[in-house]
Order: structure tokens, then sequence, then C-alpha cells
């Protein structure tokens, strides 16, 4: 007689006597760092042109530094290349090299002054995606002057409005500088990582360094990894994404795939959600509706309340609420994201979260003590495993990419990293809040 432990293959089997190891979430060594988060009293009599000059004098002696290693000694036929402090100390027909901060003159860029003087157009200026085109012109400024930049060594980096550069070349007739060669500041010094293996007890701690950074190692060896996602966009009127976003779910709480794949998704110890939560394109209405006379709302204070749709952020909240037992979650606000428009972005208020607000962080705990669930600012800068991180809603790098002809956003990344600036197109053609240096990377 043939029993069912005799069929191979079968699904119609006795339990397994077998124990199965369940696996455990890592624990996740997390310290943010409040470097863009902006006093409640807030003054905006502030001034363009400071900003530009402090980030000059901040980022100038790390150009220096750089130009001084490269080009000291430097001759072409026969004349060696002298460093001038200011723009204006360029002089025709002798090698120099100078550092000063790059404006991009573009036609297609948007020019308050210019919609001003056209206020009585019939309809808007055209709307386009770049605001490269051939006829730009580089510029080089400090407290100074400016001077236009030429040469063919231009078209080979990437150049935008706001980041500090030194250029080696020499005036022409024309009143140009004719570059030869390019420097950036570069990447900026590396902070201290904790080791992997438990310090020296003779190894003083710096003030600022977190206990638990040290016995990170002892939980997991390193096995730790942090998930990254953006763009979820969840709409109150388009269900497209619906099962992509049920899948991220169960991939996260590890009810989906196969058990080895359950232990991998285990090590990721914390969720960051990079901007862009929320959708912000409406459903078009039928074309019975469209027929229909349009209905006058009664608006308070200038606002139709009938057209808020409460829908995506109720959505957005369950969806993290059903994570959050199970990971800890840092959520950046974006672009389409209910926070204020100007960079640095600030914290969503937990108030939009009715759910998930039980595992943000106690108001009378202190700020270096964040909760299961973080909201914090855009930009973004913290320590996770002992790593440090800085992280964006896209804003930076979306304007960077008018400036240039190349859709290599990655690219763009790195450019920032190596100009020591994560908004460099800040405050010209990105909307910013004035204040001090809090967008230039100091490690």
């Amino acid at each position: 007689m043939v029993t069912l432990e005799d069929v191979e293959g079968s699904l119609l089997r006795k339990p397994s006597e077998t124990s199965h190891q369940v696996p455990s979430r890592s624990a996740s060594v997390y310290k943010p760092l409040q470097s863009f988060v902006l006093d409640k009293q807030r003054s905006y009599q502030q001034q363009y042109g400071d900003m530009y000059f402090l980030r000059l004098t901040k980022i100038k002696p790390a150009v220096d530094k750089v130009a001084a290693e490269a080009w000291t000694g430097t001759k072409i036929g026969e004349e060696e290349a002298q460093r001038v402090e200011r723009v204006l100390d360029v002089r025709q027909g002798e090698l120099c090299w100078v550092t000063g901060t790059v404006y991009m003159e573009m036609p297609l860029k948007p020019n308050i002054l210019e919609d001003v003087s056209k206020d009585r157009w019939i309809s808007a200026p055209i709307l386009t995606p770049k605001y490269f085109s051939k006829d730009d012109q580089v510029m080089l400024e400090d407290e100074s002057g400016r001077i236009r930049l030429v040469g063919d060594v231009l078209k080979t980096v990437n150049l935008v409005t706001g980041c500090i550069i030194g250029v080696m070349g020499t005036e022409n007739a024309n009143g140009e500088l004719e570059v030869i060669d390019i420097k950036f500041p570069d990447l900026p010094p590396q902070p201290d990582r904790w080791s992997l293996s438990k310090p020296n007890s003779e190894k003083a701690k710096t003030k600022d360094e977190d206990e638990d950074m040290a016995d990170a190692s002892e939980a997991k060896k390193g096995n730790s990894k942090i998930a990254i996602v953006s763009g979820l966009s969840f709409s109150g009127t388009d269900a497209s994404h619906a099962l992509e976003l049920e899948l991220l779910s169960e991939y996260l709480l590890g009810e989906a795939m196969t058990p080895l794949s359950q232990i991998d998704v285990s090590h990721i110890s914390r969720l960051v959600i990079a901007g862009n939560s929320i959708s912000t394109t409406d459903r078009k209405p039928p074309a019975a509706d469209e027929a229909l006379p349009e209905k006058k709302a009664q608006k308070k204070y200038g606002y139709d309340a009938s057209a808020y749709n409460p829908l995506p952020s109720q959505l957005f909240d369950a969806f993290i609420a059903e994570l959050l037992p199970s990971i800890p979650i840092t959520m950046l606000p974006g672009a389409q994201d209910p926070a204020n428009a100007s960079y640095p972005q600030q914290p969503v208020h937990p108030a939009m979260f009715p759910s998930a607000r039980a595992y943000a962080r106690d108001p009378a705990a202190p700020a270096t003590q964040p909760g299961w669930f973080d909201t914090v600012t855009n930009p973004w800068e913290a320590e996770l495993e002992g790593w440090r991180f800085l992280g964006t809603g896209g804003q930076n790098v979306d304007d960077v990419f008018k400036y240039v002809g190349s859709d290599d956003r990655l690219g763009m990344m790195e450019a920032m990293c190596r100009w020591r600036c994560c908004a460099p197109t800040a405050p010209d053609t990105l909307c910013e809040y004035m204040t001090t240096q809090i967008l230039m990377s100091r490690s």
C-alpha cells in the first residue's frame, strides 16, 4: 500500500517536525544630526549677495590648496603661472590662476525682472525642461567683479551657478579669460568612523561620539543594510501602482519570497523614504462632467476646502503604520509632500500621520533621541551603522539637471560632492531660506 510519504512532491503530508529559526530584524544604530533644522524665529532680511560671498569665503581656501598643489611652478612658454587674489587683478597676456564663484548667463533661465517688464503678455512664457543652450555664457565672479570664461576645457566639465572653482589661463584681447585648466575643492575630509572591532580602552572618546556606535558590530557583525525608497506617490484617484506598493510592504515585512530571502530582508535595519510620497496629480473629469456648468464653491480665506483630498495622506499613513511595528522608518519630505517649499524643508508634522505618529519621538524627549518613526529635514544628515549619510529629496539634482546638457544624474550628484555644496543653484533658481553655510559639506 502506498502512503503519502512515498509520493514525491505531494502537498498532502503531515506537518514537518523540523523546527525552523524565525528571522529577527537587525538592530538599527541611528544617530540623526540636526544640521538642517531651522530656528522657529526666522529673519527674511538677508541678501542673496551675502550668501554667495559667504560660500566663497568658506570654500575658497580648499580650492586654493588644490590649485596651488597642481599649478605652482607650472610654466607655459617660459612663463610661470602666478596666483592672483581677485578677478579684477587678472591682466591681459599674463598666465595666472584665480578662484571665484561661477555664474551661468543663460537665455532660457527664468528672470524675474523680465517677467515684471512683460506683465502685459496675453499668455505665460513657455516652460522648458532645461535652461541649457548653445548661447550660454560662463562667468567667474568674486567681491571685486566678474570676468567671462572661454575655452574648450569648459565643455568637458559640468558647471552651474554657485559652484566655487579655480581656473588657470590668460586674458585675451576681448577681456575674456582663456581657460586652460579647472580645479574644484574636491571631496572634503572624511569623518572618523567607528571600528568593526571593540576600540581600545586607552583611546579617548570625542564629546559627540555615540556610546552605541562602538558596540554596533556585536549585534550583526556589519551585516545590516539600509533600504531606500522614493516616489511612492500615493494618490486618491490613481490606483495603478497599488499592487507594487503592496508587494513592497510584504517584502519589507518578510511575508514574501523564500526563507533565504526573508533572512536577507531581516538584515534591513532601517527604511529611508526619500521624498515624494504623496501624488499631486488630479484625475481628469469624465466628458459628462466637463459638459456640466462649473459650480462655484464657497471659499474661506481664499481657499476652496472642497478641493482638498485627504485620501493620499491616509493611504500613506496606513502604509507606514503597517511597517513600523517591524522596521524603523526615516522620512524626508519632497517637492510633492506637505512641507515648506523652500530649502531646507523642515520635517512633516506628525499630525499628518494619526496612525504612525504613535511611533514618533516623544515631544518631551531631547532631539538627539529619535523615535521609531523619524520625520526629518530635506536635506538630511545622520549616522547609520557608523556611516555618515547625506540625503535629499531630489530637488537639488533636478535643478542642476536643468543647467547641464548631460542626463547623467549620478554624475551630477558626484559633482555636487566635489563642489562641497549639496545645493549650488540655491538661491538663484532653487528656492532657499537665507541661512549661513548649512548647505555646504564640511565632511
